[in-house]
């Protein structure tokens, strides 16, 4: 009987290098670093992506202890931690600084696990490690977003809250002084527009490198926004500290700053609290500097002042006054008043100049002087801008169907209202109340036209071609330049009333206007002057060639209803 033949039996040799070639493999085309030493931590082996991770190549650390690559920066407590867990729990993990074979340093996340025979002895020490400089790079990204500003590096809002409110309890335990300061560069929003973005940046941070050099370790500056930066003065003795201190920034900016080949020269004005004299609060502390900041500005910039209750009591009302200036526009408390323009020859009426008022309900009339800054501060001016517009084309069309003699309106421009898109806004309230070009006129300002030449010449030339007429108002006041002026398609130069004000008596404000009617003369232009009150100032305006006035002389502002008598009358004044 034939006997079946035995299965052969396992070659334990060929598993055990079968595991032996698995195991190499997945040693080598492992992407983690991995050491392996004894148990007296002589490294006996190394992979690809430790030599990869570290430069040291085999050769370099075969036979070393993992010393070879210590970084310094960790202390003997970490290690001796490090090893106690090992040995008695058998595994650690953790972050590890190691230094590559070029000596910088980099972060590692390391396993490292004790190997243990039969007999529960350790007999190497297996360790895998990958480098985490990009994921801490990306950590420190991430914080850096947080709590310092992107453009400058200085601390942000946040973090300097959190900095000055620290700073406020150690003040508090041992009594001392400090300060904050709000500083607000001026005009910054002309550069930003003038050059560009990109220039306007690269001022701030200018700016902030700047302010660090004022300022000693232990204080801090920060960039809340925009223009806008905060310093925090720590430990200041007096109110004298402080100021000599908003004295060193000022005199900083005193030399120009050279940003792409232009000469930028820009101030600040300045506003400073004092703890605990001001406020023993973060917030009351800076929303104080921050007030003070704002008086410093309507006493001319370039300037520091201190807070004091005084100016909280003014800021509460410009805030209440400008909540009720919201509320005037839906309520319908704006009213316009015209006052007449006159040829000064005939005394016959060639237009006149729209003026806004505020009947306030419980305040009565609300000069312009008031409301109109904070308008202009908070952006509303757009808005009142617009319907002043529509309000006069609306009112100048209702006289002309009712017969009266046809009369051309001088409606002012404010500076926020001088943008791209106000042809065509324009030209839409034209068209809405079917009022001709020709009998509007816009009055724009000296400083409005310098701010972008080059845009404003191209947006008058469009207002010309519409039938639009553009006077310049306060002229003289402000900085132009023949050059500039001959440019600008305007058919008439308006004297500003400061300096009629003098005449004829004051030399200066004779020779200028003098001068500003032989300019607008010599450029084919009209000219007109405003505020004319008394006869003598009439016959010198006369005499020196102006061709129209405004003022008190012939009459005031008047509401609606009593300048459409005069209409009504064809009302010529005596010249």
């Amino acid at each position: 009987m034939a006997h079946e033949a035995s299965p052969p039996m396992p070659d334990n040799n060929l598993q055990r290098d079968e595991d032996l070639r698995l195991f190499r493999g997945i040693f080598e085309s492992s992407g983690e670093g991995i050491m392996v030493t004894d148990a007296q931590e002589v490294i006996v082996a190394v992979n690809r992506a430790f030599t990869a991770i570290t430069q040291f190549s085999p050769n370099d650390v075969l036979g070393q202890t993992p010393r070879a690559l210590k970084s310094g920066r960790h202390d003997k407590i970490f290690f001796q931690e490090l090893w106690t867990k090992l040995k008695h729990g058998g595994y650690w993990q953790g972050e590890i600084w190691n230094r590559r074979k070029d000596g910088s340093l980099m972060p590692t996340w390391s396993n490292i696990s004790a190997v243990k025979n039969q007999k529960g002895q350790i007999t190497h020490y297996f360790s895998t490690f990958s480098d985490i400089s990009d994921h801490m790079a990306a950590e420190e990204r991430i914080r850096q977003l947080a709590f310092y500003d992107s453009l400058t590096g200085l601390p942000n809002r946040a973090t300097f809250y959190s900095l000055i409110k620290q700073t406020l309890i150690l003040a508090r335990r041992d009594n001392i002084s400090g300060g904050v300061m709000f500083i607000d560069l001026d005009r910054f929003k002309n550069i930003n527009d003038t050059l560009g973005h990109a220039a306007g940046d690269e001022l701030v941070r200018r700016v902030s490198a700047r302010l660090k050099t004022c300022l000693r370790s232990s204080d801090v500056v920060a960039r809340l926004g925009g223009d806008e930066f905060v310093v925090g003065l720590f430990d200041v003795k007096a109110q004298e500290d402080a100021a000599i201190v908003a004295q060193k920034m000022l005199a900083t900016f005193a030399t120009p700053f050279l940003i792409e080949g232009h000469e930028i020269s820009i101030s600040a004005s300045i506003g400073i609290s004092v703890y605990p004299g001001d406020g023993i609060e973060v917030d009351d502390l800076i929303k104080f500097a921050d007030i003070a900041m704002y008086r410093a500005k309507e006493s001319g910039r370039n300037t520091y002042l201190f807070y004091s209750n005084d100016m909280n009591v003014r800021s509460i009302e410009k805030l209440q006054m400008e909540s009720n200036l919201r509320r005037a526009i839906d309520r319908k408390e704006l009213i316009l008043h015209y006052q007449p323009q006159a040829d000064i020859h005939t005394g016959e009426m060639t237009g006149a100049e729209v003026l806004i008022r505020w009947q306030h309900p419980e305040r009565g009339m609300v000069s312009p002087g008031q409301f109109i800054p904070i308008a202009e501060e908070t952006g509303l001016i757009v808005r009142i801008g617009r319907w002043v517009m529509n309000k006069a084309v609306a009112q100048n069309k209702a006289w002309q169907d009712q017969g009266l003699p046809i009369m051309k309106l001088a409606v002012n421009l404010a500076a926020q209202q001088f943008h791209p898109a106000l042809t065509d806004e324009v030209a839409a309230i034209l068209l809405e109340h079917d009022l001709s070009h020709e009998y509007l006129e816009l009055e724009i300002t000296e400083s409005m036209v310098m701010h972008n030449p080059d845009q404003v010449v191209e947006m008058l030339k469009y207002m010309e071609k519409m039938g639009i007429k553009t006077s310049l108002d306060d002229f003289g006041t402000g900085y132009s330049s023949l050059s500039y002026l001959k440019r600008f398609p305007i058919y008439k130069l308006k004297v500003d009333q400061s300096f009629v004000r003098g005449l004829p008596a004051d030399e200066d404000d004779a020779a200028i206007t003098r001068a500003i009617i032989g300019m607008g003369k010599s450029l084919g232009l009209r000219v007109i002057a405003e505020g004319v009150e008394t006869r003598e100032q009439l016959e010198f305006l006369r005499a020196e060639g102006c061709d129209e006035i405004q003022g008190y002389l012939f009459s005031k502002p008047l509401p609606a209803d009593e300048f459409e008598k005069l209409l009504d009358k064809n009302h010529r004044f005596p010249v």
